[in-house]
């Protein structure tokens, strides 16, 4: 991993906001990307947002790309481009939480600050067999305190990435290597056979469901997008005309019928094809829809979308539930069963 042992904070700070919630084997083709295309903060300070989004594209949880942003920006135009190099000042910047800011502080200055992360809480709950769950108010204060106290003063980022790596490595989450750990005989956890019951954690994430239909509507050579508002997941990303149901709808059906020309009003269009039903799950969400492929015989506005020409669709970012349809749209299911209505709906069934 390219990021072991670095010591430039920008290149730190990359890959621990690459790595929030993503795999290392994921994280890694993007943050290699990144370095490539943006070799320095002020490099990533002076890039369109558009074209640092569509870098993104696949990471999900879009927030961590917006303060990227924000705070590449603030250092190279309020610092100077010279990231900031005590704790405080770390942890103020934008997007920047106490695991980063450790994190940047001891690999970067060998500031004395202890990275806690899910595997330190999970080699501390199990060697010292601590049952506070590890995602209370409680629980997080104490096990970074009680991480701040055993942390190497003298070595601490070499500390930090050797107790993190243990976790990974030696302390997993499941089948861990208790046999051959050189903590074995000193382990609260394995010697009273508690290492399957720790750490503790006590909320459960509840999922609500939504259902999304977009309609990609092909105007000529042109289509209409929209960039995602705030206040909702996939902000500044774009997206396709979209209609939201609190139920699954049946394409086959009337249903579909009222869902378009809600949309399309008396207007002519054409169906070209429809999806098969795609979903992603998100921390709180599961979201499942489809798309409906259309192309208009007569013109038509859309109050709050764009028209954007066809060829330039690949360069907007999108959420991976669209980019992924976009990568396979020539799946679809048969719509023969659709049937021609008073708005002149055209069909033509696919093969």
């Amino acid at each position: 991993m390219p990021w072991k042992g670095e010591k430039d904070p920008y290149k730190i700070w990359l890959s621990e906001i690459i790595l929030q919630q993503t795999r290392v084997d994921q994280g890694l083709e993007y943050y290699n990307r990144f370095v490539i295309q943006f070799p320095t903060v002020t490099d990533l300070a002076n890039a369109s947002e558009t074209i640092v989004f569509k870098l993104w594209e696949g990471l999900g949880y879009y927030t961590r790309c917006k303060n990227l942003i924000a705070t590449a920006r603030y250092i190279s135009n309020e610092l100077n481009g010279k990231f900031p190099d005590q704790y405080e000042d770390i942890l103020a910047l934008k997007g920047i939480g106490p695991y980063t800011a450790a994190a940047i502080g001891s690999f970067a200055f060998n500031l004395p600050h202890a990275v806690v992360d899910g595997n330190v809480f999970r080699v501390l709950s199990r060697y010292f067999a601590i049952a506070t769950p590890t995602d209370s108010t409680e629980g997080k204060k104490f096990f970074t305190k009680l991480a701040n106290e055993l942390i190497d003063k003298k070595l601490p980022g070499i500390y930090n990435q050797a107790i993190m790596d243990f976790g990974a490595v030696i302390c997993k989450p499941q089948l861990p290597l208790c046999a051959s750990c050189i903590l074995g005989d000193t382990c609260i956890a394995y010697n009273n056979e508690l290492v399957q019951q720790l750490p503790i954690k006590e909320k459960s994430i509840k999922k609500t469901a939504r259902w999304l239909y977009y309609l990609v509507i092909e105007m000529g050579d042109t289509l209409f997008v929209r960039k995602r508002g705030a206040g909702d997941v996939w902000e500044n990303l774009y997206e396709f005309v979209v209609k939201q149901s609190a139920h699954p709808l049946d394409l086959t059906s009337e249903d579909a019928i009222s869902l378009l020309t809600d949309v399309l009003s008396k207007k002519k269009f054409e169906i070209v094809n429809i999806s098969p039903v795609y979903k992603q799950l998100l921390t709180h969400q599961i979201i499942q829809g489809q798309f409906i492929y259309i192309k208009m015989k007569q013109e038509i506005k859309l109050k709050n979308y764009e028209i954007i020409p066809k060829t330039e669709l690949n360069q907007l970012p999108f959420p991976k539930f669209i980019s992924i349809y976009l990568k396979d749209k020539n799946v679809s299911l048969n719509l023969c069963d659709f049937k021609k209505n008073q708005h002149s709906i055209e069909l033509i069934p696919t093969t």
